[in-house]
């Protein structure tokens, strides 16, 4: 007997510090039985100059309360947001997952922190609030990333296999399906972290819109190729990523083009490496988040992996709202007790729950 579906709002914040998504589903946690609207509310630049003050820390100070703070204000902010415009009293929702914002990220040493107080967001409100999906997971010496492949899974279950799903946020993951199900899920290398880097800092801009800084740019194919042997590519997975572990230094000297073309190829081929640590070769690719809408950035990807690369949107899913659409579901699997973690996806021990469960 199945169990009755939960209308789940999902709330995402991703290392590209660019706002909140926020997106609605109705789900049990195995079925995703309908889609709701979706929102980006993006962050004011206050508050990602404090999320970036706040990066790196493993001791609350003054930088990460005041990061906190702001972090949860701009959460609140969106979900009512997200309510006023799409005419959808919250009361009609029966639990919010709350990633809130990665400032630390380090398993090795089973620590990770995601800023944000889904006790002050449930009373704010009037919802009960999941948040902490990671933590149990790093404390079992997990990777605590990523955690959307059970999503993926969710999503794909009607296409052929094997497949990858590649989300290109500020650090690019993919999550292998096999025929049978199997699940295996890593962090690829850099996503879109280190090309926005570079555009702030040699363009003013805040990311290479369309792709187009990369795609008037000549790649240094040297050094695409030495960025290659980088150690990570090797590590077989489980393996997760730190926004700063990879940056935008290996183009200094190249000119903001050459640059941004150097550094999209290398996000592209990041992703091409990980198919050594595939246990089968996958029929196709399917690219979400951010990095979807460049397509300088697809045809790099389409090139480094010689394979048929499509959309999320091209499926019909909302390539923009999955990873805020995962939290929604992973909270609906963390109140019914099932697994969000499996050893294929985080090195866990064994499939484990998670998230911490706030009242209004």
């Amino acid at each position: 007997m199945s169990s009755p579906s939960l209308r789940a709002l999902g709330l995402m914040s991703g290392t590209s510090v660019d706002g909140v998504d926020v997106a609605v589903i109705e789900t049990d946690g195995e079925q995703v039985r309908s889609f709701g609207g979706f929102l980006t509310v993006p962050y004011a630049d206050d508050v990602r100059r404090q999320i970036r003050l706040a990066f790196g820390a493993e001791q609350p100070g003054d930088a990460t309360t005041a990061a906190e703070q702001a972090v949860t204000e701009a959460h609140v902010e969106a979900v009512k947001r997200w309510s006023q415009e799409s005419g959808t009293p919250l009361s009609t929702l029966d639990v919010v997952g709350f990633h809130g914002q990665t400032i630390t990220h380090r398993p090795e040493r089973r620590f990770t922190w995601q800023i944000g107080d889904g006790a002050a967001l449930a009373r704010a409100i009037g919802v009960k609030v999941v948040s902490g999906l990671r933590i149990a997971d790093v404390k079992a010496g997990g990777q605590g990333a990523p955690l959307v492949p059970v999503y993926h899974a969710a999503l794909a279950h009607e296409l052929p296999k094997p497949l990858a799903v590649v989300n290109i946020g500020g650090v690019g993951n993919v999550t292998w399906i096999g025929a049978d199900g199997a699940l295996l899920a890593f962090d690829t290398g850099p996503g879109n972290a280190p090309i926005d880097d570079w555009c702030a800092r040699r363009a003013g801009l805040r990311f290479d819109r369309d792709g187009a800084l990369a795609a008037s740019g000549k790649v240094d194919r040297a050094r695409v190729e030495r960025f290659s042997e980088h150690r990570y590519f090797a590590v077989k997975p489980p393996k997760s990523l730190d926004r700063g572990d990879f940056n935008d230094g290996w183009a200094e000297g190249l000119s903001v083009t050459d640059g941004a073309a150097t550094l999209t190829r290398g996000t592209a081929r990041a992703i091409a490496l990980a198919a050594r640590h595939f246990p089968m070769p996958v029929a196709q690719w399917v690219i979400s988040g951010g990095g979807a809408r460049n397509p300088t950035l697809l045809k790099a990807i389409a090139e480094e992996t010689r394979g048929k690369v499509v959309t999320a949107d091209s499926l019909g899913w909302n390539g923009d709202a999955l990873e805020a659409q995962a939290f929604a579901f992973l909270a609906v699997r963390s109140l019914r007790g099932l697994p969000i973690t499996f050893p294929g996806t985080t090195g866990a021990p064994r499939p484990l729950t998670g998230g911490r469960l706030d009242e209004p």
